[in-house]
């Protein structure tokens, strides 16, 4: 007998991307998977440390897609590569800060590097004609295929039948007929075909793990690169800019204020990176200053950090200042009362 034909799946963690791969197995091809770490992910670190998503499971999504399929993964660390598309994106931004159509070009030219150098056949990717309005088009899905030099070798199991026959299945490696038609936004059939082949637990059919197509966040990352006065980023700055709540209260510096227990834990890891606060006479936050204050500056992020604490109703709250060097001292100071705080500190 012959040796299967071999196949790469792009695994999100998501639901399309486990179907898909599983769609292909179906039919004999032996599959495994790969997933490209860009540091923009959800999964692993949020869900990790916030209360309010204590409810959702505490895993990486693409792991367990995998462990669920069975098949072995590829995890590769793109961050790196990766900045020359979120910083520059040819085909632009979509609603956000999120280079949608130039990140699957990116991703699936990856998988193509990765099928040549280690002798599997084809790609498998689980996009879905009209699911997302800029990489997901029609328009658009042909783009992928070129500009990523995958050609004919990316196969689009949940939606094939709406496109032109791939090589897999001209050359009789997949039957045309058992893979799909699915299009537009509704997950109703993915969900269907989930409950088909079993799988029950799942990502949310609709999240997708990106950072960078939030609306929040998207503010956050631009007004880095603003005060910066360039395009830059490195992994610290990622992970920063998913937790706490910031404040710019004065052009040259910020305010990363840790809103639970998680967040704070999470945070004294970067205290001798910045100068950084925490109330002495009452609970409350550690709170980061990112950039270069003078004694009035941290006399009003001390402020800030009072109002904060369970002192903000106090008369006075006592507020350490550790600076970079380690050196700290107090001060005392009236929390700034809510209405001080105008909504454009909030970022």
């Amino acid at each position: 007998m012959s040796e299967p034909r071999k196949a790469i799946a792009l695994i999100s963690g998501g639901l399309d991307s486990l179907l898909a791969a599983r769609v292909v197995m179906g039919q004999g091809v032996h599959v495994e998977g790969i997933n490209f770490y860009t540091g923009f992910c959800v999964e692993g670190h949020t869900h990790a440390i916030r209360k309010r998503d204590r409810a959702r499971p505490k895993r990486n999504n693409a792991l367990w897609v995998a462990e669920q399929l069975g098949i072995k993964l590829h995890i590769v660390d793109i961050i790196e590569e990766y900045k020359q598309v979120v910083i520059n994106p040819k085909h632009g931004y979509g609603a956000n800060l999120n280079p949608c159509l130039d990140c699957k070009i990116f991703m699936v030219n990856k998988a193509r590097e990765w099928i040549d150098a280690n002798g599997f056949d084809f790609i498998i990717t689980g996009e879905v004609i009209g699911q997302r309005p800029m990489s997901q088009r029609r328009d658009t899905m042909p783009v992928v295929a070129r500009d990523s030099g995958a050609g004919e070798r990316l196969v689009r199991p949940l939606c094939a039948r709406n496109l032109p026959p791939t090589l897999p299945e001209q050359e009789g490696w997949l039957d045309r007929e058992q893979l799909y038609d699915f299009s537009g936004r509704s997950r109703k059939p993915q969900m269907a075909l989930a409950r088909e082949f079993g799988f029950e637990d799942y990502a949310q059919p609709a999240g997708g793990c990106c950072f960078l197509t939030d609306q929040q966040y998207s503010v956050k990352l631009a007004d880095l690169w603003e005060t910066r006065g360039k395009r830059e980023y490195d992994l610290d700055d990622i992970m920063l800019l998913k937790v706490g709540r910031h404040l710019r209260p004065r052009p040259h510096f910020k305010l990363i204020v840790g809103r639970e227990e998680g967040e704070n834990r999470f945070m004294e890891g970067y205290r001798k990176r910045f100068v950084h606060l925490v109330p002495l006479s009452h609970t409350g936050p550690l709170v980061l200053l990112d950039g270069e204050a003078g004694s009035d500056d941290l006399e009003l992020a001390a402020r800030l950090t009072a109002r904060f604490s369970h002192g903000r109703d106090a008369e006075r709250v006592t507020v350490e200042v550790t600076g970079k060097d380690g050196v700290a001292r107090t001060l005392e100071v009236t929390p700034l009362p809510a209405g001080e705080i105008p909504a454009e500190w909030y970022l």
